[in-house]
């Protein structure tokens, strides 16, 4: 099976890390920055560290942008730059770009110009540490569309220690699918309706984002 290639433009803290976890993920991931520091950070992690300016097209076209699966422009403060190099890489044929936006404005341009995936990093983690601080039993969540999300949810109230899934009338009484149960170090998949909770399991489930707040909100009481 071949591995899916990417190249990510720009190395501040969003690219850096987006580059971490696609290595770690077994990707192939050349990373590009004028930045020679930088450069030199990653080096030894991306399968191809380049030093160069994406804002001239020779530089994108000599390391043949337009044959990687995914572009990601991570290009930090600098908007004009980011429109620029999104245009460009657009115009080289990338099949499929994602690039990060500073404001709303930025991403309606990032938007009109053709980009596949427009990110908001500072905004959404802001949105996921004030999740977690309105709810304390919310431990972590993932957006699947603006209306469904996969939450990890804490089980501190006592209630439902000791009850399994199918005492709970879970699925019907929640409107939510437990995918997983987290204990301590184990992970339980798939868990049957005969599993039983216990104090500080961590539940893994999926539903409308109203009905995850509603059981986080019911398990805090």
């Amino acid at each position: 099976m071949t591995k899916e290639t990417f190249a990510i433009i720009g190395l501040g803290r969003f690219g850096g890390s987006v580059c971490e976890t696609l290595v770690q993920g077994g990707a192939e991931v050349l990373v590009l920055d004028k930045s020679e520091a930088r450069i030199n950070n990653y080096k030894e992690i991306a399968t191809q560290a380049i030093i160069g300016d994406a804002q001239d097209e020779n530089t994108l076209k000599s390391i043949g942008i337009r044959n990687f699966d995914h572009v990601i422009i991570a290009i930090g403060e600098d908007i004009q730059a980011s429109i620029l190099v999104t245009l460009m890489v657009k115009e080289l044929g990338v099949k499929h770009v994602t690039a990060k936006a500073q404001n709303k404005y930025h991403a309606k341009v990032l938007k009109k110009l053709g980009v596949d995936k427009v990110v908001h990093p500072e905004k959404e983690m802001g949105i996921r540490i004030g999740k977690s601080l309105l709810s304390q039993n919310m431990l972590d969540y993932l957006d699947l569309s603006p209306n469904v999300l996969i939450a990890e949810i804490k089980v501190s109230n006592q209630k439902l220690v000791g009850q399994t899934l199918v005492e709970l009338n879970f699925r019907n009484r929640y409107r939510l699918n437990v995918i997983a149960v987290k204990r301590q170090d184990e992970i339980i998949i798939s868990p049957q309706a005969a599993q039983e909770l216990q104090f500080d399991d961590s539940l893994l489930v999926v539903g409308k984002t109203k009905d995850v707040e509603h059981f986080s909100s019911v398990i805090a009481d």
